[in-house]
């Protein structure tokens, strides 16, 4: 059985209470918020597997949620099903626009919405899993479980902080432009100044420790993965 996190966000009790209980019944860990400002603090706060998201919230809208989401490092990678009315076909578009995976309709049938969960769920994990680890004598890093090792030792980095980290090692001599990285991580319409991705940088080497040495600044370019 499932032992993923889930976050639904919904602010009818009875939708509530129908997908806790067939996520609960297939062995998922459910939260629940009923605002927008409480789905986006709790995901703050403890960031589940994936999220479902409905449109039509009091206060801060279900797009806006998704919105705020997926332009926050800490969060973006989080899988967003949204749950929708009839009707919304322009509010679904722009939820996949704003980086949504999917999304379902109500009323809905609990078999559908298992199929969906399991199906996002399981294409984030395939996703992790062909990406091969990285080994350089004390310095190990799994995509797959997101982890970093350092001479034994877990470190824990920033969802950027470890994008960056393994755009840099899996190519290891290749030069990157603060720009490439940026691009690599986030597409090429997230706006960000090359000083921003220094300060990653220092904070990244300040973590690594003893294995700080293999990041090399290229003066006037980037940085690189010794080789």
């Amino acid at each position: 059985m499932a032992n993923e996190k889930i976050l639904v966000v919904d602010d009818e009790e009875d939708v509530l209470e129908l997908v806790r209980y067939n996520l609960d019944k297939n062995g998922y860990k459910v939260d629940v918020a009923t605002s927008g400002e409480q789905a986006l603090g709790k995901a703050r706060a403890k960031p589940p597997e994936l999220i479902m998201l409905d449109l039509m919230l009091p206060g801060i809208d279900g797009l806006e949620v998704c919105k705020k989401l997926k332009s926050d490092p800490k969060m973006e990678h989080i899988p967003i099903i949204m749950l929708t009315a009839k009707g919304e076909e322009s509010d679904i578009v722009t939820g996949l626009e704003l980086g949504a995976d999917d999304y379902v309709t109500k009323p809905f049938s609990p078999r559908v919405l298992i199929a969906r969960v399991r199906r996002i769920l399981q294409r984030a994990i395939v996703r992790d899993l062909d990406k091969a680890p990285v080994k350089i004598r004390d310095l190990t890093i799994d995509p797959a479980r997101r982890e970093v090792i350092v001479k034994n030792k877990p470190v824990e980095l920033t969802f950027t902080e470890f994008n960056i980290l393994y755009t840099l090692a899996k190519r290891p001599g290749l030069v990157f432009t603060r720009y490439q990285i940026v691009d690599t991580i986030h597409g090429n319409d997230y706006l960000v100044t090359d000083r921003a991705v220094d300060v990653q940088m220092v904070s990244l080497r300040r973590k690594l420790g003893p294995c700080a040495k293999y990041l090399e600044t290229v003066r006037g370019v980037g940085y690189r993965f010794k080789d």
